[in-house]
């Protein structure tokens, strides 16, 4: 079986991205977004709630304000987002908020939070999925999660190779479950308990006022915020819709805040509840088992339900549970490549990353993704408290960006905008519980894995400005180029020779640099005068993620192609040679020439090609890394089609 079937098998048959039915094919309803984006934020409800009622001790009287605390923080920070998605429909999220409203550097941090968050995303949820399984188990089998948490993250990247609705629609019925089964638990655990809500109120601010008295209120409050910062985790997951709207049916604003309000309402309702249970029902924590399947345990045992169908009904539970976050994780694959396709776009990380597959999605973002998560479950060992304190730190680091982005926009926009101050102070209340959690978060942990999170994110930092740098000096240098081509003339001739397909023809595959093009048109005149008489360039356009982020984007790689084309063409009928040009569009540049120099030969048999390639005085694994072998590629297909190509090198 050849490579291509067996990539066919595995992944799909290839889509076209120049059909207008294949975005629709592949882009979310609220719905579906809801399903693979709102995932993340609504699994966080397995751990976050979890450890932020641990961190009370026995003081769990304060469960009563984190359930409230919780609801309304998610929204807050949800309207927020809202926010981000109205001013940003295409898509990047805290990345391009920070990046467009502070500058470019806050966008790199911000960034390279994202990616850092996303890895954990992806490490975290299948860790703690792993364990609400394994909480059905006896505590021996604890030597078994690794595996099973390295597996998963393998078969989540198969999953997301082959496209992102697919991976959804996969894992839907799952999803469905958690919500249908986590509803009805919540409802009724809080229901039994209905005669002593009333008292809940004023018991709990007895107990608070004691817990003042016999310590002092700068304790109480201290306790608290410990609690609330700790729980942080459960907050993660909202930014996912905004980074990536790109991928939501049209009208995408209107989608994009439907699906927020979706999961807003969800894990409002979710973590909320699962604290109130906890209080509720005195929850305490057992070795080998979280403490939501203790609860959900006590719950069950409680309704009257027998040994057998309990004990099935519970395995459900922390069933859908575990399989909710490995949709949660799912959303890593889905969110970290769209950060990395836009900090692409900016050259903070190599180009390679906004290049889409025959899928439509970015192959490269999501081997990263999973390759890092795999190497984040192996150093911790699937520990889920460490996880959450490297999670917490950078979610909350990018919650503050974006939100102090949003408070510096309403402020230089507030002649035009007549809601501005409700809006700026709806940024500012967000800015403000951002900040601080991030602030508790990272003073309170620091020595137990918060100094990590932030070694790792600094390390990425500094990558992306070593990366960003050599780009920007490859630019310089090839505008220099272009710069001593731009002066070259157009010839006198008004009029030019008819193209003749059995006369020797030179064809040039040329990109976006004119200063290439012409390099190879007028080193191929010197080499070999007057042999030529046809001039032909040929160009295929990468299709890639930000390309393909909507029609009028398809509409301006094709007109900036045109023209470059139609400058080279120009060029030679001014100086009397015959000419024409190709075009052609693919996800695959190296595969697009090769169909096309095809059909270039079949017009022109006596053809030879030429292209430019880059020659670096010293090359290292970086320069390599950072430009792709396309003309060497190119160069070995050709030749063995039969047909000869010449690399003309071009010293930078």
């Amino acid at each position: 079986m050849s490579q291509s079937k067996v990539r066919e098998l595995l992944l799909g048959q290839p889509l076209d991205p120049l059909k207008t039915e294949t975005r629709h094919s592949i882009a979310l309803v609220a719905f579906l977004a809801w399903v693979g984006l709102g995932a993340d934020g609504l699994s966080s409800s397995a751990y976050g709630p979890e450890e932020a009622f641990k961190a009370l001790g026995v003081h769990t009287h304060f469960g009563l304000y984190l359930a409230l605390a919780t609801a309304i923080t998610v929204f807050v920070i949800s309207l927020g987002y809202n926010q981000i998605i109205e001013l940003f429909p295409t898509g990047g999220g805290g990345y391009r908020v920070a990046t467009s409203l502070i500058g470019p550097y806050a966008g790199l941090v911000a960034g390279a939070a994202l990616i850092v968050d996303y890895v954990l995303t992806i490490a975290i949820s299948i860790a703690s999925g792993v364990d609400a399984l394994f909480s059905l188990l006896p505590v021996g089998a604890q030597g078994y999660k690794l595996g099973l948490e390295l597996g998963l993250t393998g078969l989540l990247m198969l999953m997301n190779l082959r496209g992102a609705k697919e991976s959804i629609k996969v894992l839907l019925p799952i999803f469905l479950g958690f919500v249908v089964t986590h509803f009805i638990v919540i409802v009724y655990g809080i229901s039994v308990h209905a005669q002593g809500l009333p008292s809940l109120v004023p018991d709990t601010l007895r107990e608070t006022r004691a817990l003042a008295q016999d310590t002092s209120w700068v304790f109480a409050a201290a306790l608290f915020l410990k609690a609330y910062s700790l729980g942080g985790g459960t907050y993660t997951g909202i930014e996912a819709v905004s980074n990536n709207v790109q991928s939501l049916v049209e009208p995408r604003v209107r989608t994009g805040r439907l699906t927020m309000l979706y999961m807003a309402a969800s894990l409002a309702f979710t973590a909320g509840g699962i604290i109130l249970l906890y209080l509720l029902w005195h929850a305490r924590p057992v070795e080998g088992k979280t403490l939501n399947a203790v609860v959900f345990s006590q719950i069950i045992d409680a309704s009257g339900i027998t040994a057998g169908p309990g004990a099935i009904l519970l395995t459900a539970m922390l069933a859908f549970e575990a399989g909710l976050l490995l949709v949660a994780a799912n959303t890593g694959m889905l969110g970290g490549p769209s950060v990395l396709a836009n900090m692409a776009a900016d050259s903070w990380v190599p180009h390679r990353f906004r290049y889409l597959s025959t899928r439509l999605v970015t192959q490269n973002g999501i081997m990263l993704m999973g390759i890092a998560a795999l190497a984040i479950l192996l150093w911790s060992r699937g520990q889920v408290d460490l996880l959450v304190v490297l999670y917490s730190i950078n979610v909350f680091l990018t919650f503050s960006l974006s939100l102090a982005g949003l408070c510096i926009y309403w402020i230089r926009h507030r002649r035009e905008q007549p809601r501005w101050l409700s809006r700026l102070a709806l940024s500012g209340i967000g800015l403000m519980l951002a900040l601080g959690i991030l602030c508790v978060t990272v003073v309170a942990k620091f020595n137990e894995g918060g100094w990590i999170t932030v070694l790792i994110t600094s390390m990425v930092v500094l990558t992306c400005l070593l990366v960003r740098s050599h780009y920007s000096d490859t630019r310089r240098k090839l505008g220099g180029i272009d710069a001593v081509f731009a002066h070259q003339p157009y010839g006198s001739q008004t009029e030019f020779e008819a193209l003749n397909p059995d006369l020797p023809t030179a064809v040039f595959v040329v990109g976006s640099s004119r200063g290439g093009g012409l390099h190879a048109l007028l080193w191929v005149q010197r080499m070999f005068p007057d042999h030529f008489k046809n001039f032909v360039f040929v160009n295929a356009r990468t299709v890639d993620s930000q390309a393909y982020g909507g029609v009028e984007s398809m509409e301006t790689l094709r007109t900036d192609a045109t023209v470059s084309l139609n400058y080279f063409v120009n060029f030679c009928h001014s100086h009397g040679l015959a000419s024409r040009s190709y075009l052609t569009f693919g996800t695959e540049p190296v595969e697009a020439l090769t169909t096309l120099c095809d059909q270039v030969r079949d017009d022109f048999p006596n053809a030879i090609f030429f292209t430019s390639k880059l020659i670096y005085e010293k090359e290292n694994f970086l320069t390599r890394l950072l430009h792709n072998q396309g003309a060497t590629a190119l160069q070995r297909r050709l030749h063995f089609n039969g047909m000869q190509m010449v690399i003309l090198p071009m010293k930078i």
